[in-house]
């Protein structure tokens, strides 16, 4: 039995991989009064007078809403709110397993831009974070971007920020493996969409090179007709030589490839044309070259999402933490500082004596990983005045 059938049958046994599990006891009429009425309308008068109690007296100062609209769910694409499910009670399961953090999957039957925002808002006051998930670029950049606006608390969209946490991460490790130099890469990344996009962004904010976007029409340049608001914003800075040309002419001289579009998009003569190249091939389940291809071609340190392969780049490493972290001192949201901070405490995390090409990233299974994030990005919001209460 194969993977894919094995999860299958799982979930049929499980029928869902969550339950609610309360935290007291009913089993006397004392019990009763104090979890609900009469007592519960005294927890009730105190919110009601003060906002803030509401996250002292409910769950949800530990409680984030992991929200879809199964536009762009994994690999599999636009499939629909209902059949994204499973993944996001999956992205619940971690989200428990490795910060302690509660979450419950949402998933909204709209594409509607306005729709979305506004329902998302409406409900917002239930949860101490919202993560973003599976929703297809460009809708998602202008849903988290009003998100962000009118909501009170953290707005993430873990396909462009968690992917790009962890991608910095892997990086920063890559560049001391290969003994580049930060500054001076030129950085390809092909798939101008959500995920793309942030790695991009974060990249450049963090001083690594010059970065090139590829699309399916190739290299994305400044002035380009046609683009959307996402690939417009990115164009002002990044390609810093205004280059044209197909991804096969991107890669030339390149430092780095990182793909996050589609399977079989890049071959070994490819990666050959690289300088000592860093490849990070992240499509899934067949990324754009396999690692054995991408070695055979020169490539000196290769990463995947793949889990049966070394050096995995899976934003599980990144997520639980980054909430964990914000959700301790009720951050406001989290900014572009925690994820740099974020990512350099995750790179950092791979012992220098273990540091090796097949080596970038601690495993997705470390539990010490959120712990470490969530420090850093707790300590960025109280040093920054996001944070609404200071420990």
């Amino acid at each position: 039995m194969d993977i894919y059938q094995e999860s299958l049958k799982l979930h049929y046994e499980l029928h869902g991989k969550l339950e609610v599990v309360s935290r007291i006891p009913i089993k006397t009429r004392k019990d009763l009064s104090l979890a609900y009425t009469p007592g519960v309308a005294e927890p009730c008068r105190e919110i009601a007078k003060d906002y803030e109690k509401s996250f002292e007296l409910t769950r949800r100062s530990n409680l984030v809403a992991v929200i879809t609209d199964g536009s762009a769910v994994l690999g599999l694409g636009d499939i629909g709110p209902a059949a994204g499910m499973p993944v996001m009670e999956g992205k619940c399961v971690l989200f428990k397993e490795f910060a302690g953090v509660d979450a419950i999957p949402i998933c909204v039957d709209t594409k509607d831009v306005d729709k979305l925002v506004e329902t998302i808002s409406l409900i917002s006051k239930s949860f101490g974070g919202i993560n973003l998930e599976d929703i297809a670029a460009p809708r998602c950049f202008e849903v988290e971007r009003r998100l962000k606006e009118i909501c009170d608390i953290p707005v993430f969209h873990d396909d462009q920020h968690g992917t790009a946490i962890v991608v910095a991460a892997a990086l920063l490790n890559a560049v001391k493996v290969t003994r580049k130099e930060m500054g001076k890469l030129k950085i390809v990344i092909n798939g101008a969409g959500a995920a793309g996009i942030a790695i991009g962004s974060l990249l450049i904010s963090m001083g690594f090179g010059n970065v090139v976007m590829c699309d399916i029409h190739g290299i994305i340049c400044e002035g380009d007709s046609g683009l959307n608001a996402g690939q417009e914003r990115i164009s002002h800075i990044s390609n810093r030589d205004h280059e044209h040309g197909t991804l096969a002419d991107a890669l030339k001289g390149a430092d780095v490839f990182v793909g996050v579009s589609r399977p079989k998009l890049v071959t070994p003569e490819m990666v050959s044309t690289m300088n000592q190249g860093i490849v990070f091939a992240m499509a899934n389940p067949v990324p754009e070259i396999m690692p054995d291809e991408a070695k055979a071609g020169g490539a000196a340190v290769v990463g995947t999402g793949r889990s049966d392969f070394p050096n995995q780049i899976n934003n599980v490493l990144v997520f639980p933490g980054v909430f964990k972290g914000a959700l301790s001192v009720r951050a406001r949201e989290i900014t572009g500082g925690m994820m740099r901070r974020a990512a350099h405490a995750l790179a950092d995390l791979v012992p220098p004596d273990q540091l090796s090409a097949d080596c970038i990233l601690p495993s997705a299974l470390d539990k010490s990983v959120a712990d470490t994030i969530a420090k850093e990005v707790a300590d960025e919001a109280l040093e920054t005045n996001t944070a609404r209460i200071k420990k």
